[in-house]
């Protein structure tokens, strides 16, 4: 028996406003006015940057000023670089690029919608019919999960900062969303063109992070082919052309790779040892990083999807429960498998994940969606109110531990007020607050009232981040000051600068300081910038005897790391 029972009154959807401004106030904070951090962030819009502002060679070839970028895929530095070339002119480069970002989170968020609201609208995921009627309609049941799914989605901790970066990892789990509701589409009417539609979503998931995810998705949807019994040879078949789309779609940069050969290179060769290095057998550090990492990454999901695996047990067949559950099980496998996960590997898990919680909350007992609420409420609430004191702290000197706490992090910064951004957090507070009230006041029962206020909370939490704190944020984690001063110093028509900087320094040293890092090919330079560290005395480096040093610098929030310009005696 279904173990579903719910009104139409429960059924009541979102505005279409609604749901796009609350995505919009989610992804546009920390788009705008954020500089590249120093981590893949500079160092993946330094790819963008290069490809932009180079040569046809730059876009078959990926890299950081002329260092080489064999990881990932191409598909994500083509579209930052697309948008800085149609829209920096205007709006600046970094701004340019993450136009794309904002159109990868678009994507995203409008995929895993239409995926939940085909299996939500399907006859056997509704819900009992009522003795005396008053059950929901098919689609409007379907749109209320889909809603439920955009908002656990959008509440979920790991997805905040990922979401916002100007990598490939925002572009995967997109695409992985739509491969997804792809699949779905092709579950439901088996086809040769839902099939070649699915085939293209893993032909772009492989320009963009390799071809071991893909083909991971193309067993899980065979495998969900087998579970619910569907014809062996038809999607044999089905899948043979989806994985020959997806071969045709990476042949599109493979092949004028192998017969280019940019800047004398094989940037295929090294994709495919990187591709193979992604898997390994008999390491536990993915599981340690699934647990650890997991248990707050995956939140508010896991509860309500861990619940809903418990809640349709015995109904293991069904197309709503099969597709989440298999591919939630084939991104599990690849993080378990890696030999270095990273948090961006357990992104691949939220959009199956957020619909699996969707179909959870269905079955949730009254007293537990209300414990999640008041849970939401105090957390997220009492997290607001140390934002709004350690501001004013900053800015007052009052209370004066939460001020030195604040100050003492980003060394030689002067806060001041900025209206506009304080406006914008007085308002978004507001809004927190009206919320809430409307939460428990009206006591709504929608099916989305569970995950209304994590999702809002995580917004409300991430505009003060990105309106009060953004120049700390950009102080502490930005190398454009130290660039700029290694510039001023750069002597007179140096065309040539080698380094042992990391990608993300490289990256921001080009781009802010402009300077002339040597090519892909090398070479012998009279100039060289030189990363150390200045408390380790193992770390620290020395040119020979021949090299004068023109200029010794770091940031100012960085007590160890070091940068120094040298040039070559004559």
């Amino acid at each position: 028996m279904k173990p579903v029972r719910l009104p139409a009154a429960a059924t009541r959807t979102l505005p279409r406003w609604a749901i796009f401004a609350l995505g919009l106030l989610y992804i546009l904070p920390g788009l705008i006015g954020r500089e590249p951090w120093k981590n893949d962030d500079a160092a993946s819009f330094g790819v963008m940057w290069t490809m932009a502002h180079g040569s046809w060679q730059d876009w078959l070839w990926p890299n950081i000023a002329g260092l080489s970028v064999t990881e990932e895929g191409p598909l994500a530095f083509w579209l930052g670089a697309l948008g800085i070339k149609l829209f920096g002119w205007a709006i600046g480069d970094v701004l340019g690029a993450r136009v794309a970002t904002l159109g990868i989170f678009l994507l995203g968020v409008s995929a895993l919608w239409y995926a939940t609201f085909n299996l939500g609208r399907r006859p056997e995921a509704q819900p009992l019919r009522l003795a005396f009627g008053g059950q929901p309609e098919p689609d409007d049941f379907g749109r209320t999960l889909a809603d439920a799914a955009v908002l656990i989605y959008l509440g979920c901790l790991g997805l905040l900062v990922h979401s916002h970066e100007t990598t490939a990892e925002p572009l995967q789990v997109s695409l992985l969303a739509l491969t997804l509701y792809r699949s779905v589409r092709y579950m439901e009417l088996p086809s040769l063109r839902n099939a070649a539609l699915a085939g293209l979503g893993l032909g772009l998931l492989t320009l963009t992070r390799g071809w071991v995810v893909p083909a991971a998705l193309l067993l899980a949807l065979f495998a969900c082919t087998r579970f619910l019994a569907m014809p062996a040879a038809r999607s044999l078949r089905d899948l043979g052309l989806a994985l020959l789309l997806a071969a045709a779609v990476t042949a599109l940069w493979a092949v004028p790779v192998l017969l280019a050969r940019p800047y004398g290179q094989e940037p295929l060769a090294a994709w495919l040892a990187w591709n193979a290095g992604q898997l390994a057998v008999g390491s536990f550090d993915g599981l340690r990083t699934f647990f650890r990492v997991g248990v707050w990454f995956f939140w508010p999901a896991w509860p309500f999807a861990a619940w809903a695996v418990w809640a349709w047990r015995r109904q293991s067949n069904l197309l709503h429960i099969v597709v989440p559950t298999t591919f939630v099980s084939a991104a599990t496998l690849l993080v378990l498998l890696n030999p270095a996960p990273e948090q961006g590997h357990l992104l691949m898990l939220l959009p199956p994940l957020a619909i699996m919680a969707a179909f959870g909350l269905l079955t949730m007992q009254r007293s537990a969606i209300n414990a999640i609420d008041w849970f939401s409420v105090m957390v997220l609430t009492l997290c607001a109110a140390v934002l709004w004191i350690f501001y004013y702290a900053q800015l007052s000197g009052w209370p004066a531990k939460p001020a030195h706490n604040v100050l003492k992090l980003i060394p030689g910064f002067t806060p001041e007020v900025r209206w506009l951004a304080l406006l914008v957090g007085v308002c978004a507070t507001a809004g927190w607050f009206v919320l809430v009230h409307w939460r428990i006041a009206r006591r709504p029962a929608v099916l989305w009232r569970a995950v209304v206020l994590s999702s809002g909370g995580l917004i409300l939490i991430w505009i003060l981040l990105m309106t009060l704190f953004l120049p700390n944020v950009n102080y502490s984690k930005s190398y454009a000051a130290v660039a700029r001063q290694a510039a001023a110093a750069l002597p007179p028509g140096t065309d040539c600068v080698q380094a042992n900087v990391t990608p993300a320094q490289r990256a921001s040293f080009a781009y802010f300081g402009g300077l002339p890092f040597a090519g892909v090919a090398g070479g012998q330079c009279r100039v060289m910038l030189l990363q150390d560290s200045i408390k380790s005395r193992a770390q620290q480096q020395q040119p020979g005897p021949e090299w004068r040093l023109l200029w010794e610098g770091r940031r100012a929030s960085d007590r160890s790391e070091r940068f120094r310009l040298f040039q070559r005696a004559p």
